[in-house]
């Protein structure tokens, strides 16, 4: 066994609540580089979100569909980085009044096409079932840099990975992964799965280089 240390994975020291918002009026102003996370509203968004805060932030419930506003997060890293995390509200809960999806969905949308600060939408999806369509939609909306900003970089995690049998596990990540997008499987049981999402982040907002 080698005397060296492993080094320390970037994660988050510091993390506050900063703003709730509810309309495109009401979203606060941007303090950093923004990353946002979308997802269906069972994918376990709000647990990853305190996953990679290292304590209880966003809220979490049984009850698909809590998070009804875009809730921004301010975060600094051990290396220092200053970011905003922001939970987006969780689509495809089908209790939902007709009128408040529409909503929602301007919200979402408008923030996502429009918000000058966002580099980063981290797109959550089930590791069992892989992208459902709204999903796909959502990663195609990404795209679309008809606003005249330059499109959000993306990277799409699989959640939920410990849910599955081990065998199963590297098949699901490569059929998710046929789509076109590179995939990174995180579960709950797993800090390294964490760490190196954290090392895929900013190394994707080129904030800080991965740890050789």
């Amino acid at each position: 066994m080698s005397g060296k240390s492993a080094p320390i994975p970037p994660t988050a020291v510091a993390s506050d609540f900063v703003a709730s918002a509810s309309s495109a009026a009401s979203l606060p102003a941007s303090l950093a580089v923004e990353v946002a996370f979308a997802g269906r509203s069972n994918v376990g968004k709000s647990t990853l979100l305190n996953l990679l805060l290292g304590r209880k932030l966003a809220h979490t419930s049984s009850t698909p569909g809590r998070t009804r506003t875009l809730n921004f997060f301010s975060v600094t890293t051990r290396g220092k980085s200053v970011l905003s995390f922001v939970d987006l509200p969780g689509y495809g809960f089908a209790k939902r009044g007709k009128d408040e999806r529409y909503a929602w969905g301007e919200l979402v949308e408008h923030y996502l096409l429009q918000r000058p600060a966002l580099a980063l939408v981290v797109v959550l999806v089930d590791a069992r079932r892989g992208p459902e369509h709204d999903d796909l939609e959502l990663l195609k909306m990404l795209k679309d840099e008809k606003s005249g900003r330059p499109a959000p970089q993306v990277i799409l995690v699989a959640t939920k990975l410990d849910k599955l049998p081990l065998a199963q596990r590297k098949p699901a990540l490569a059929a998710i992964a046929k789509g076109g997008h590179r995939v990174h499987g995180v579960s709950e049981s797993d800090p390294a799965s964490i760490a190196e999402l954290w090392r895929r982040m900013l190394g994707t907002l080129g904030l800080e280089r991965p740890s050789e």
